[in-house]
């Protein structure tokens, strides 16, 4: 494999798994290169690793009624037409797809240049982009033991998601330190996601008097969701958003409180962190978040709590119970064997392009 393409893109979820690999493949020699939309969250993500960028035009596919609908189409049009003039330039052995729109026309565009695609699912059940891609596909990496059903028995691999290398990294002193935290007092990280969690702040906040006896909070909080009043309570920190320093805080935590995104929880697994799962109500949602919960609660590896059944109480006896239980989750976690993702997906790369040569 000397050279591959990778594509995804919309949300982050769909690019990091990509930057997890990246390192890898470059310690392989392999010329990489990335096809995302004009101007998705992809863009800075890739130009910021140093990887060569191309811009396609992409289009979102709906279930429901837009007025989008009628021209949209004509964008997954231009954009195959635009990938399927990159990959003849850039002549990739294989292609890997994270999902999102915009990798329907690149996919597309490699069947017909006779590029094997490999595939990666995050959620339990196929979004509707990968839904159209997978029949095109040599190999689908799954995420979830139950996402196999869903999957042609002769493409699917449970793989689990490669996490970033970085995140491995950390140091627990450093988040301490960036914190202004003790090291003799246990750590709970609340990750509401970028927008936040307007349920859960709320219940962190009004449970701070009680929790603060015991535990130092670091709260990501989402983007404008960070409150004055709180600013000076001794042992909790707030930041809307954090990124060079994510690593660090892992490292400082004991437990994590998080919503359940496919790629979130894979990371909360690879670092063996208790865990608290909130997932995204299916009023929020096409339920994707609930159906990963339940997946991670069934392996034994999470402690859920529903938004909808999430109140002061109920927060407070879930921490009580995973800090108690804690060795139990951390043990659960250790056995499970979606943890040589990257591993995994590099072999599937390697045997397409091998295949392609053939």
């Amino acid at each position: 494999m000397r050279r591959i393409v990778l594509t995804g893109g919309g949300t982050a979820g769909h690019v990091t798994p990509n930057l997890a690999l990246l390192p890898h493949l470059q310690e392989k020699g392999c010329e990489v290169s990335y096809i995302g939309s004009y101007d998705g969250i992809e863009k800075g993500l890739i130009e910021a690793a140093g990887v060569p960028y191309y811009g396609i035009s992409s289009g979102k596919l709906r279930r429901y009624f837009d007025v989008k609908n009628f021209s949209d189409p004509l964008k997954v049009l231009k954009g195959f037409f635009e990938a399927r003039k990159l990959l003849k330039n850039l002549k990739p052995d294989v292609v890997f797809s994270k999902g999102g729109f915009v990798s329907v026309p690149v996919v597309l565009a490699a069947k017909t240049r006779k590029i094997p695609c490999v595939l990666h699912e995050s959620d339990i059940t196929p979004g509707l982009a990968n839904k159209l891609c997978i029949p095109l596909a040599k190999k689908v990496c799954a995420n979830f033991p139950e996402t196999m059903k869903y999957l042609p028995e002769d493409k699917a691999v449970l793989t689990g998601t490669p996490i970033r290398e970085e995140l491995f990294k950390g140091s627990r002193i450093a988040g301490l330190d960036f914190c202004g935290f003790t090291a003799n007092k246990p750590v709970i990280m609340i990750v509401g996601g970028s927008t936040g969690a307007a349920a859960l702040n709320e219940a962190v906040r009004n449970l701070l008097p009680t929790l603060l006896r015991d535990f130092q909070i670091i709260h990501l909080c989402g983007k404008g969701k960070a409150e004055k009043e709180y600013e000076t309570a001794g042992g909790y920190r707030q930041f809307e958003y954090v990124s060079r320093e994510m690593k660090d805080l892992f490292a400082a935590a004991d437990i994590v409180i998080s919503r359940a995104g496919a790629n979130s929880i894979c990371e909360l697994l690879a670092l063996r962190k208790p865990h608290i799962l909130v997932p995204l109500s299916a009023a929020a949602s096409r339920g994707d978040q609930i159906l990963n919960a339940e997946s991670f609660e069934h392996q034994g590896f999470s402690y859920v709590l529903q938004e909808e059944d999430l109140t002061n109480d109920t927060l407070l006896r879930a921490i009580r119970h995973v800090t108690e239980h804690r060795q139990t989750y951390v043990e659960a976690m250790e056995k499970s064997k979606l943890n040589e993702a990257i591993t995994t997906v590099l072999g599937l790369l390697e045997t397409a392009a091998k295949d392609k040569r053939k």
